[in-house]
């Protein structure tokens, strides 16, 4: 089956960064179903992988966690998808990506697709859409209110794939008021269409903007990206007893500073379930069904922004180096091979 893979982690800027290669088909068993692919879309952490992750020698690795496709054959042990199914879904850290003809992953952690959505489109909301939903409803729990600033969130980081989804599972599903960041007029327009009330420019100092806003100090702070950049504001603005989240890989982070005012911390990683193989994995796909419960009763939209080609060395390529540039706004997918 035709894939795209490495074997040496490292820039982007190299012919050998991501190659075709030819792999053997993988089988089905146990719980697993073998998905043909049809669209993926690329995180942030396809990019990391690759630059930093060397696989075993001589072994190739497959990158790609999002995906839409349709089920070719499934496990024994599978008790809830067919072949024929149309299905969405994340994948797992730990294994071969979905940057492959075939792929296998857990039913557990498997949706089904959307009906209203095209494979592209469909393709561009599984992982950040588990990102969003964990983060806000089990890390945060947004729905039991801090005892200040329980109506008041700020999203850091509002136009990448995790903020546009969060922004539209917030309207959607709570009666929070949103702040959300942006610098630049288009990605600051696009967190309006998502469901911001209110947007700040990250490039300019937080807390004298939040302040501007009379809105009081949120309860909630969710810090898609540079976080390290912001936590000195993050700290100054954050509610007393407020809840802070964050998903990036800051060098350091010290926080000792949110004693005094007795800040929970929160760090959400939608591949913890997979990868520890928790008693809740379940609650992955049953999530996924619930987006698409939403995206099929026109609640929430995809954030599919890019299609940026077919799924092959060249194109994945200049999607990584456009993802490390971070100037992406949405999602970016790639159909077909």
């Amino acid at each position: 089956m035709k894939a795209v893979a490495y074997r040496t982690p490292g820039p982007i800027d190299r012919e050998d960064a991501l190659e075709d290669v030819d792999l053997e088909m993988p089988t089905a068993e146990g719980r697993d179903l073998l998905v043909r692919i049809h669209a993926v879309s690329v995180n942030p952490v396809d990019a990391k992988v690759r630059a930093a992750m060397a696989p075993e020698t001589g072994s190739w690795r497959v990158l790609g966690f999002d995906a839409a496709g349709v089920v070719e054959a499934i496990g024994s042990e599978v008790q809830d998808f067919q072949p024929g199914d149309p299905v969405f879904y994340a994948g797992s850290i730990a294994r071969p990506g979905t940057n492959s003809e075939f792929h296998l992953v857990d039913e557990r952690i498997v949706g089904r697709k959307p009906a209203s959505l095209s494979d592209v489109e469909a393709a561009a909301l599984p992982l950040t859409a588990i990102t969003a939903w964990e983060m806000l409803f089990d890390r945060l729990d947004v729905r039991h209110p801090t005892a200040e600033g329980g109506d008041l969130i700020l999203v850091i980081g509002g136009a990448g794939g995790v903020g546009s989804i969060t922004l539209q599972l917030l309207r959607t599903l709570t009666d929070l008021t949103v702040v959300a960041t942006a610098s630049r007029p288009e990605t600051q327009d696009w967190v309006r269409e998502c469901g911001a009330h209110h947007v700040i420019d990250h490039r300019q100092p937080l807390v004298s903007q939040v302040e501007a806003l009379g809105l009081g100090a949120p309860g909630y702070v969710f810090s898609t990206t540079h976080t390290g950049e912001h936590l000195s504001d993050i700290v100054q603005l954050i509610a007393p007893q407020g809840r802070f989240g964050l998903i990036d890989d800051p060098d350091v982070l010290d926080a000792k500073p949110f004693k005094q005012k007795a800040v929970s911390l929160h760090w959400e990683f939608m591949f913890t379930r997979p990868v520890f193989d928790t008693p809740d994995l379940a609650e992955q796909g049953k999530l996924l069904n619930e987006v698409a419960a939403l995206v099929d009763a026109g609640r929430i939209r995809s954030t599919a922004t890019e299609i940026a080609g077919r799924i092959d060395a060249a194109t994945l390529r200049a999607v990584h180096g456009q993802i490390e540039s971070g100037t992406a706004r949405g999602k970016i997918v790639l159909e077909g091979f």
